[in-house]
């Protein structure tokens, strides 16, 4: 009698705190984050641009970040805030090992597996200087201590060629980041050349039944090519996913830092390097959550 008396008060206690119930994960639980990076161009120059048709259909149909923003020049430092979550070097020379806390040690230590995958590099493992299109500065997980000095993890340093047989044989890793060469990833040709390339290279992917259950494609732009707002200038990013709100543009505003934490969440990483820890989150661009 006693519960039933008291039964009225509990529903009417539930009904009032409805508005502070537990926050339900924004961004849903993914097995494969692919992270693609272009160079140099301004996101007037992307969106909406005949150069790129492509692409400009990805962010049609899937969400697109409106006021995403590089956070230095030239490129290095962008590409170690994507892995590392701050900007080692701003001298995109730079070949020291680095020894700060990254993406692939929070993938080591939680068992994810992971593969940078890196137009014209010149072998598996390979972590040396820059040869003809393969720019190092844009593979700067060659860098990291926790990959140069453990001869497994070297392994996974891989020819761009090594993607669509990953992608074939049901071998893709659940973190891959893809440089393309200096020529498709527009530093050294044009956007159009860039756009033909992800539609040859990246389209089988989106296309795959294995994306198309759990997968997560991010392309983006390292650095503006001539807007310095917020340290390396408006962006493109986009977001691709079967998990993603479909026709969306984002109204947050976001770094690279961002973009590193999206990548560890959507794998369920429950530690993250550096910046990316206190990063925005990027959870409003997808519609769903939980384990696909």
């Amino acid at each position: 009698m006693r519960r039933l008396l008291l039964l009225p008060f509990l529903m009417m206690a539930c009904k009032g705190t409805d508005s502070v119930a537990p926050v339900a994960r924004s961004v849903p639980l993914l097995g494969h984050v692919i992270i693609v990076v272009e160079e140099n161009t301004d996101y007037s120059a992307v969106i909406g641009d005949s150069s790129m048709p492509y692409l400009n259909g990805l962010a049609q149909q899937y969400a697109l970040a409106t006021q995403y923003y590089a956070v230095t020049h030239p490129s290095i430092g962008n590409y170690f805030m994507m892995t590392v979550g701050k900007i080692i070097t701003n001298d995109d020379g730079y070949s020291q090992v680095v020894s700060d806390d990254n993406i692939v040690r929070r993938l080591i230590a939680a068992g994810k597996t992971w593969k940078s995958y890196a137009e014209d590099l010149p072998s598996v493992g390979y972590t040396g200087p820059s040869v003809g299109n393969y720019a190092r500065k844009h593979n700067v997980i060659a860098l990291l201590s926790d990959v140069v000095n453990d001869s497994t993890q070297r392994n996974n340093l891989v020819p761009f060629t090594q993607f669509a047989t990953d992608l074939a044989g049901g071998h893709l890793p659940g973190y891959a980041f893809v440089a393309p060469n200096l020529c498709n990833d527009a530093h050294d040709c044009p956007l159009a050349t860039a756009d033909q390339w992800l539609q040859t290279n990246i389209d089988p992917l989106v296309k795959s039944a294995t994306f198309q259950r759990d997968g997560l494609l991010v392309i983006v732009f390292d650095e503006a090519g001539s807007d310095n707002m917020n340290g390396g200038g408006r962006v493109a990013c986009v977001i691709v996913s079967p998990k993603a709100k479909r026709g969306y543009q984002g109204v947050g505003v976001y770094e690279h830092q961002s973009l590193l934490r999206l990548s560890g969440e959507a794998l369920g990483l429950t530690a993250l390097p550096n910046a990316a820890a206190t990063a925005p989150e990027m959870g409003e661009f997808f519609s769903t959550t939980g384990t696909p």
